[in-house]
């Protein structure tokens, strides 16, 4: 899993060049990653700041096709992008990829005879339309549903009552139905009762609360591998282990086959897996495999798993622009990426996880007190995700090497090399 490679190619620092791009992670019924919805961010704080409805899908749609590329921001997943009545009529739409994208119409955009003529064009040349923003059944919406396929019903202003007979109403039209602004658990499982499809929201994008709705999984068999993998160990002691826990078997093998290798042949035999990977590769995956549940969903699938993975190549890309060439650093930048979010996995305390643990000193007081210099970088990554210039701006301060811009294209680095590495 590891890359040679220790940084990203990093265009030069100027202030024009400094693109923004935010997402919101959509997810099935299982919790399942199916797409995201890119929006508007003029600058690295994490709000929209739109003033023209055109001018804001312009720059989402030029920095996913340009700055950011479709495979960082999307890697195989569906894009849902805000459209206006203004864009629907331009031929620009025409640039978009119809089968990348979800074309969505806020709920107030008046209909008329012209524009369902367009979007039924649109729907013929591939384009998928949601309706945005619906809080309760209304004539015009029943008008509009012969041209759109996704429904996305705001819970946050959806008053129960209404929320019951939108559902009811709309199912006869078999539409796919989306709840968005999903913030509580309570919420989440009203919409699971009330039978939606896909869910987007806090609940879903911030990955303390996932905990929720995992299964258990052989984490405690990883924590003890990744103990083993820790120190000088045996091919025999380690090919034990490994053959305790017949389920961290399979998953290893199926990631060994996977393109991430590149091995050219499909690989059988644990030994010859441990042979050509090396306990470093497999310590790797180890780590990422404790975000990934029971329901057997591909590691691409899974929110957590990105997240996890996205940070902890932020961390060794941003070690390697720190500490070029110093192989133990870049390797314990990664592990305190992966394992600071590791309270999410076991919904224990961070604290006490971290004493069961008892990993290398600069890792631990990183994860436990953002200080130090993997604890600085720490807390750029997460500032990164959240789109924080302040936070940025500190974390930075305290690594001269790490500007707020390079971090910003770090961040964009580390999700494509994810992504990448997920294609399957």
């Amino acid at each position: 899993m590891h890359d040679s490679s220790t940084a990203p190619n990093l265009p030069s620092p100027a202030a024009h060049d400094r693109v923004y791009l935010g997402r919101q992670p959509i997810v099935d019924r299982n919790g399942a990653l199916q797409a995201f919805e890119l929006l508007f961010r003029s600058d690295a704080i994490n709000r929209a700041s739109v003033v023209d409805d055109v001018e804001a899908t312009a720059h989402v749609l030029a920095r996913t096709f340009v700055d950011v590329g479709i495979v960082s921001a999307l890697g195989p997943h569906p894009g849902y992008v805000n459209v206006s009545r203004a864009l629907l009529d331009d031929d620009v739409v025409s640039l978009i990829p119809s089968d990348r994208f979800v074309l969505e119409v806020l709920e107030g955009v008046t209909f008329d005879t012209a524009l369902f003529e367009r979007c039924a064009q649109l729907r013929r040349e591939g384009f998928r339309f949601a309706l945005d923003d619906v809080t309760r059944w209304s004539d015009a919406i029943e008008a509009i549903l012969p041209n759109i396929d996704i429904v996305k019903i705001d819970l946050l202003y959806c008053a129960p009552d209404h929320l019951d007979e939108l559902v009811r109403k709309l199912r006869p039209y078999n539409k796919i139905l989306l709840a968005e602004k999903v913030e509580t658990r309570s919420a989440h499982d009203r919409a699971m009762e009330l039978g939606f499809d896909l869910f987007q929201g806090y609940y879903f994008a911030r990955p303390q609360v996932l905990v929720s709705r995992r299964t258990e999984a052989p984490r405690h068999a990883l924590l003890r591998l990744l103990k083993l993998l820790s120190g000088e160990v045996a091919i025999g002691d380690l090919e034990n282990e490994l053959k305790a826990n017949p389920a961290l078997v399979m998953q290893l093998l199926r990631l060994v086959n996977s393109t991430a290798f590149g091995l050219g042949r499909p690989i059988a035999s644990l030994r010859e897996a441990i042979m050509v990977l090396g306990t470093k590769q497999i310590s790797r995956w180890a780590q990422l495999l404790l975000y990934a549940d029971g329901r057997n969903l591909p590691l691409a699938s899974n929110p957590l798993v990105v997240h996890a993975g996205t940070r902890a190549r932020f961390m060794e890309l941003g070690a390697g622009l720190l500490w070029p060439a110093d192989e133990p650093r870049l390797d314990a930048a990664f592990m305190t990426g992966v394992f600071s979010l590791i309270d999410v996995v076991f919904g224990e305390p961070m604290p006490e996880l971290l004493d069961k643990l008892q990993l290398a000193p600069p890792i631990e007081q990183a994860i436990r007190s953002r200080t130090g210099e993997l604890g600085q970088l720490l807390a750029a990554a997460e500032a990164i995700e959240l789109g924080d210039a302040g936070a940025i701006e500190r974390a930075c301060a305290n690594l001269p090497e790490l500007t707020p811009y390079l971090a910003s294209h770090i961040g964009l680095a580390a999700a494509k090399w994810f992504a990448e590495r997920m294609a399957e």
